[in-house]
C-alpha cells in the first residue's frame, strides 16, 4: 500500500483500490491553491480553520465541520482566509466507480455543494480514520467507502441536479474530450474549435461558463492529473513534467503547486 506525507502533506493510496485517493492537510500555513477541477468526484471535511470555498458563481464561507462536495469538471478553489492556518481532508472517487456503487448505469451529480450536517461530518471523519490508519487493509477500506457511498444521497437529502441533461450543449462535450485525449500535445484553439464545429470566441465564452475554465486552463488541468498519475507510479519528475507537455521541470512544478497545493516530490513522498 502507498503512503506518503510530511508535516502538512499526506496522501493515501492504495495500488489493490486505484478508484480511490485521499488527502490530509494539518495546520496548513500557506496551503493554497488556484481555480483547478477533477475528473473525480470529490468530498471534503474541514476540520480547523475557516476558509472561503468557491464553486461556479458560488462562495461559501466554511470552518470546522463543514462538508464539501465537488463533482466531476466542477472548477472550484477553496483557501484560508487571510493566509491563517487550516485543516481539512479529501477523498477523490472515480465516477463510474461511483455510480457502479450506486447502482447506476452513468455518474449522477450531487447536491448541494456544501453539508453542515454534524451526524454526516461524524461519519465522514470516521472514514477518513479508517483511510489513514495503516493497520486498515484494502478489503476494509473499500467495504467502509461503499457504505459510506452507498447512503450519503439520503445524508443530503437533496435529489441531485443532474447537469448532464440541462441543455447542455454537445459541442463544449466534444471539445473537452479532445482536451483530455490531446491534453500532453501543443493544441491551437482553432484546432479545438475545428473538433466541435464552433467558433473559437463561442467555443472560450461557452466552455467557461460550463467548465469554469477557458480551453487552455482545462488543458492544463488535465495535463497535472496525467502528472499525478505517472507520478504514482514512480517516475522521476522531469521525465513526467516533459511528457505532460511542460516545457520544463520548473514549469510543471509551478502548476503543479498551484493545482494540487503541494510540490510534486511531496505529492510522490511516501512513509
Amino acid at each position: 500500500m502507498a503512503r506518503a506525507s510530511t508535516n502538512l502533506h499526506r496522501f493515501w493510496r492504495d495500488p489493490a483500490l486505484p478508484h480511490l485517493e485521499a488527502r490530509s492537510i494539518e495546520d496548513g500555513h500557506g496551503v493554497c491553491y488556484g481555480w483547478h477541477s477533477h475528473p473525480s468526484f470529490s468530498i471534503g471535511l474541514v476540520s480547523g480553520g475557516v476558509s472561503e470555498f468557491r464553486i461556479g458563481s458560488d462562495c461559501h464561507r466554511v470552518s470546522a465541520g463543514t462538508i464539501v462536495l465537488m463533482n466531476p469538471d466542477e472548477a472550484h478553489v477553496c483557501n484560508p482566509l487571510d493566509g491563517q492556518s487550516w485543516s481539512y481532508r479529501m477523498l477523490y472517487a472515480d465516477a463510474a466507480w461511483l455510480a457502479a456503487v450506486e447502482g447506476e448505469e452513468r455518474f449522477r451529480p450531487f447536491a448541494p455543494a456544501v453539508s453542515h450536517d454534524p451526524e454526516l461530518a461524524g461519519r465522514l471523519g470516521r472514514l477518513f480514520g479508517l483511510l489513514f490508519d495503516p493497520t486498515t487493509g484494502s478489503a476494509g477500506t473499500e467495504e467502509a467507502v461503499r457504505s459510506f457511498f452507498a447512503g450519503l444521497r439520503r445524508a443530503l437529502g437533496v435529489t441531485p441536479a443532474d447537469v448532464a441533461n440541462g441543455g447542455e450543449h454537445a459541442a463544449l462535450e466534444l471539445a473537452a474530450d479532445f482536451i483530455s485525449a490531446h491534453c500532453t500535445q501543443p493544441l491551437r484553439l482553432a484546432d479545438i474549435a475545428a473538433v466541435c464545429g464552433l467558433s473559437p470566441s463561442y467555443l472560450v465564452r461557452s466552455f467557461k461558463a460550463r467548465y469554469g475554465l477557458t480551453p487552455h486552463a482545462y488543458q492544463i488541468n488535465r495535463r497535472i492529473q496525467f502528472g499525478k498519475r505517472e507520478l504514482q507510479r514512480g517516475r522521476p519528475i522531469v521525465e513526467v513534467a516533459l511528457d505532460a507537455g511542460f516545457a520544463d521541470q520548473a514549469h510543471f512544478q509551478r502548476a503543479f503547486k498551484r493545482h494540487v497545493a503541494a510540490t510534486p516530490g511531496q505529492y510522490m513522498r511516501r512513509d
